[in-house]
Order: structure tokens, then sequence, then C-alpha cells
């Protein structure tokens, strides 16, 4: 019998199979439609809930391709923990990124979702920015 904790991973491993597979469409099945996304992608952006759907979006279209492969799933509670290696190419715009430079990056990060009946509603995550920021060979961004 599952219990809550496994359905709950189960949902978090389809959420990073439809990013990886770019299908955007699927999103809904795994997350909230107020889900709250409190990771800053690159240069930060307002936790506005329902906003990570089109942050997502901007992501693959920055990216192409890009793949999150899941290591290690710890679930405990309403909450997975998700330590994955995510792979790209920096082949697309994105507003909030320096022009497409078409290198590759590989890098780690922890995501910790918080889930509700099934679905996420609220994400966060860190990841090894800097590492990306050299292997894309982007200036680090200015704090104003």
């Amino acid at each position: 019998m599952w219990s809550v904790v496994d359905h709950n991973k189960k949902v978090v491993l389809g959420f990073f199979e439809a990013v990886s597979d770019r299908r955007l469409g699927d999103l809904p099945r795994f997350m909230a439609h107020n889900v709250v996304d409190h990771n800053k992608i690159i240069h930060g952006e307002v936790d506005e809930p329902g906003a990570a759907f089109e942050g997502l979006r901007q992501q693959l279209v920055a990216f192409e391709p890009l793949t999150v492969r899941v290591d290690e799933l710890i679930g405990e509670g309403d909450q997975v923990v998700a330590r994955v290696t995510q792979r790209g190419v920096h082949g697309g715009t994105h507003p909030r990124m320096p022009e497409p430079t078409g290198r590759s990056f590989d890098n780690e990060a922890i995501w910790i979702f918080t889930l509700t009946e099934g679905r996420i509603i609220e994400i966060r995550a860190v990841s090894d920015r800097l590492g990306l920021f050299l292997q894309l060979g982007w200036e680090w961004p200015k704090t104003e």
C-alpha cells in the first residue's frame, strides 16, 4: 500500500520527468495552480502564486536541451527533497539571462517541495549558481 510520502515522491519524479521531456502541458498534474516558487532563477523574481509555470516555461526556452536527473529523493510528512543533476545548453533567450552562449552546463541542485492533496504547492531550490555562470561564461549579476 502506498503511503502519502510514497505518493508525494512519485509526484516529484513525475514533475522532473515532465520538465526534462518538455511537457509543460503536464505540469498541472504535478503542481497546484497557485504553486509558489521561492527559487530565485538567475536574477530573481517575485514569489507570486502560479508564477512557477511561467518560470519553468522560460527556463525551457533558454535551455535546449534541459534535463534533470534525480540522484536522491527523501520524503517526510508533506515534504520531498530531491538532490538532482541538471544539464543543458544555453541556446535560447530569457528575459533575465545574457544572450545565448551555446555553451553547456552540468550542475547539482537541491529542490525542496511541499505537497498538498497530491500536488506541489511550494518549491524552494538551491544550486551551484557560481558553477553555472562559470560554465556558461556569464558575468556575475550586479546587486543594486
